[in-house]
């Protein structure tokens, strides 16, 4: 199931992907989805970012390659830290290069979204706080994250956290190829099956500090390949079973 955000004229709802129908929900999905018996063809809508976190907790170098590019050692337990939800913007928005970086980097992630109140989840259990999954760019103005002894400026500009197409309930998440294209050239390809700590291990590890509340997104980290983003550049993060998200770079 495809669930999305949507405006119609000055209404904003979610609803549910059907073909090139929309069909609007009565409330947030995460309490269950009803349907409100209204129907949009999607080409009347814009589709906005999926979700409304009230945070967006990420997970630094998951992938052992892309811990290897970085040079800083592989962490034993799951590298986390925070990103506002003032950095969230959807499919087909921009992302706005600081005037104060002078290096801005893609970086290409599987985001999980949770659907219910997660607190000291137990191993085998995160599956039932999981509500689905979306393609998520954790931006990073790579110059000031290495100036700062911590990762929070750099990680945390507006815009810096593009989500969407929209966020898929079914998939194999743990096996799902993942890739992020500058300009229709790929610079990252691998699969999540490649992370360190899984998807399970990192909620489960994320729960015993804080309480995950639904919207919630944990980006669960990015394979090797990063690099540097101009200003004018189309970057699209493509994940096989969900779809493409795809940004302009200003």
């Amino acid at each position: 199931m495809k669930i999305v955000r949507a405006k119609h004229n000055d209404s904003t709802f979610y609803g549910v992907i059907d073909g090139q129908t929309v069909n609007r929900l009565a409330h947030e999905p995460y309490s269950g989805i009803e349907y409100m018996g209204i129907s949009y063809a999607l080409d009347e809508v814009t589709l906005l970012a999926p979700a409304e976190p009230s945070k967006i907790v990420a997970v630094g170098k998951n992938y052992k390659a892309h811990a290897d590019e970085m040079g800083e050692g592989h962490p034993a337990e799951p590298l986390l830290f925070i990103k506002p939800n003032t950095c969230i913007v959807g499919n087909g928005d921009d992302v706005v290069y600081p005037e104060i970086s002078k290096r801005l980097d893609y970086e290409g992630e599987l985001g999980v979204v949770i659907g219910k109140t997660a607190k000291n989840v137990q191993k085998g259990e995160s599956g039932n706080y999981i509500f689905g999954y979306t393609c998520l760019n954790d931006v990073t103005a790579r110059d000031i994250q290495k100036s700062d002894p911590q990762w929070t400026r750099g990680k945390s500009f507006d815009t810096f956290c593009p989500i969407g197409p929209h966020i898929e309930t079914e998939l194999d998440a743990m096996n799902a190829d993942i890739s992020t294209r500058v300009n229709g050239e790929i610079k990252q390809d691998s699969n999540t099956r490649c992370m360190t700590h899984d998807i399970d291990t990192l909620i489960c590890y994320i729960t015993q500090c804080m309480t995950l509340l639904p919207g919630d997104i944990v980006a669960t980290g990015t394979p090797e390949g990063i690099g540097s983003m101009q200003r004018g550049d189309t970057v699209e993060v493509e994940i096989k079973g969900i779809g493409v998200l795809k940004n302009r770079i200003i």
